[in-house]
């Protein structure tokens, strides 16, 4: 059997996402993006995970939600967040009993104006710890673990679906062994468990997870892990869930028995989800590697959802691997479409008379101030009688005029949703077009299109 390669998490990591449909290299190499949707089939990730009973999330970082295209893709993709950074512990609590929450605060406070999941991400781990934790002694870390889990999660209470209770506590390879931690070399193996108990005191009515890496089929960690859950169930230790992170690339796949692993973890009686998905690679091989994962997950019951590791590849903590859904420009990939259809959504085809569109943007002149854009609208394989779309630039750009289309604008004035300024109607497979100008104000983004809705 081949060896499979650990993957080691950097111990910082940011998000990024894409909108590409079919042709999506072709156009993407001659700065076209194109997308499309349909009006009877749900047409986004979260929506069709929905129909599922699942949920469909992803990593944020705050300090990105002021980029437009981020918070557009954000909102219009997914059903569920979780905080990359700023819930760790050298995040909220920087010196011993002092905590700070302004970050991870407007990360939750922007999922749940929108009826978004949040995950806790992470509660006890032997990384991203500031120094004063490893300095304690042992009365003292007891004390300090205690009252930060208590602490945390009092303060989100009610307000986070999931909690990561504790987080790659063993290690890589062949023993099985319990990874060395201040937390596992002072306080010993119980320290899993007194963090569990403390944490359904917190808050009871949180899921409780351990999550950890490279336990995504059976091996020796995995087993490490699946005795640790086994035997907590037995003794009524709490635990609801187990995460398996899933970082895959082209040395370490997605396991053949990546299924058979989620059950065996479910029959125990824990829920199991998949918490930082991400896949090097590209094309075609890409796409099936996602697409077996969301498989997996639908055929086992009691795996309640799936979060990837970021929206766009730009801002991804293995950028240079391109492991995500959306490419640097917020286009959908392949990957994304492999993912929508192995749901169920709209890009699993729809024929047969579903009203649909596609959209594709183009520049066109520039200035030094200014540049004009068009957007190209096509009817799918049957006519329409109308459509929609829109149209984000990302701050301070502003969109100074537009012609052949009737706009509406959100509170923002960033996201311009525009319709047909009269007659709607495209047979199947024509096209019209709508323009508009964009005010750089110093920044030349090209804008980023949301999907085409048809009736």
């Amino acid at each position: 059997m081949a060896t499979r390669t650990s993957i080691r998490k950097a111990p910082r990591r940011t998000a990024r996402t894409t909108l590409v449909l079919g042709l999506a290299g072709l156009l993407a190499a001659a700065g076209v993006t194109a997308l499309s949707g349909t009006a009877q089939a749900a047409s986004t990730l979260g929506a069709a995970a929905a129909e599922k009973g699942r949920y469909f999330g992803t990593a944020v970082a705050a300090n990105h939600l002021g980029e437009a295209a981020y918070a557009s893709t954000l909102n219009t993709e997914f059903n569920s967040v979780t905080p990359e950074n700023e819930m760790k512990w050298d995040a909220v609590e920087p010196s011993r009993g002092s905590f700070t929450y302004g970050a991870a605060d407007r990360i939750v406070d922007h999922a749940q104006s929108r009826g978004m999941k949040v995950r806790g991400h992470t509660l006890v781990w032997h990384s991203q710890l500031p120094s004063w934790v490893g300095s304690l002694g042992t009365a003292d870390l007891r004390a300090a673990m205690n009252n930060h889990i208590t602490q945390v999660m009092t303060h989100w209470k009610g307000k986070i679906h999931s909690w990561d209770v504790v987080n790659e506590a063993f290690q890589d390879g062949s023993s099985g062994a319990r990874r060395s931690s201040p937390f596992q070399d002072k306080l010993g193996n119980g320290f899993i468990e007194e963090a569990f108990r403390t944490a359904r005191a917190a808050d009871p009515a949180a899921k409780l997870c351990y999550n950890d890496y490279n336990t995504d089929g059976v091996n020796a960690k995995s087993n490490a892990v699946y005795n640790m859950v086994r035997d907590f169930k037995a003794r009524g230790v709490p635990i609801d869930c187990v995460g398996f992170q899933s970082h895959f690339n082209s040395a370490l796949s997605v396991p053949s028995d990546y299924q058979a692993n989620l059950q065996r973890f479910a029959d125990l009686g824990v829920d199991v989800q998949i918490t930082e998905l991400d896949i090097e690679g590209s094309g075609t091989a890409q796409a099936n590697s996602y697409s077996n994962v969301v498989k997996a997950c639908l055929a086992v019951s009691r795996c309640t959802g799936i979060t990837v590791w970021g929206i766009t590849d730009k801002y991804s903590w293995r950028a240079s691997g391109t492991p995500l859904l959306f490419d640097g420009n917020y286009n959908k990939k392949p990957a994304y479409t492999a993912v929508l259809t192995a749901l169920g959504g709209s890009g699993s085809g729809g024929g047969g008379g579903t009203a649909s569109c596609s959209v594709t943007y183009s520049k066109q002149e520039e200035w030094s101030d200014r540049f004009n854009g068009r957007v190209t609208v096509t009817a799918g394989s049957s006519a329409i009688t109308s459509w929609t779309t829109t149209v984000t630039v990302t701050p301070p750009q502003k969109i100074s005029a537009t012609w052949n289309g009737t706009p509406t604008w959100d509170s923002s004035g960033n996201v311009m949703t525009m319709r047909p300024n009269g007659n709607g109607s495209l047979a199947a497979g024509a096209s019209t077009s709508f323009g508009f100008t964009v005010m750089k104000n110093g920044n030349s983004a090209a804008p980023v299109l949301g999907s085409c809705t048809a009736s």
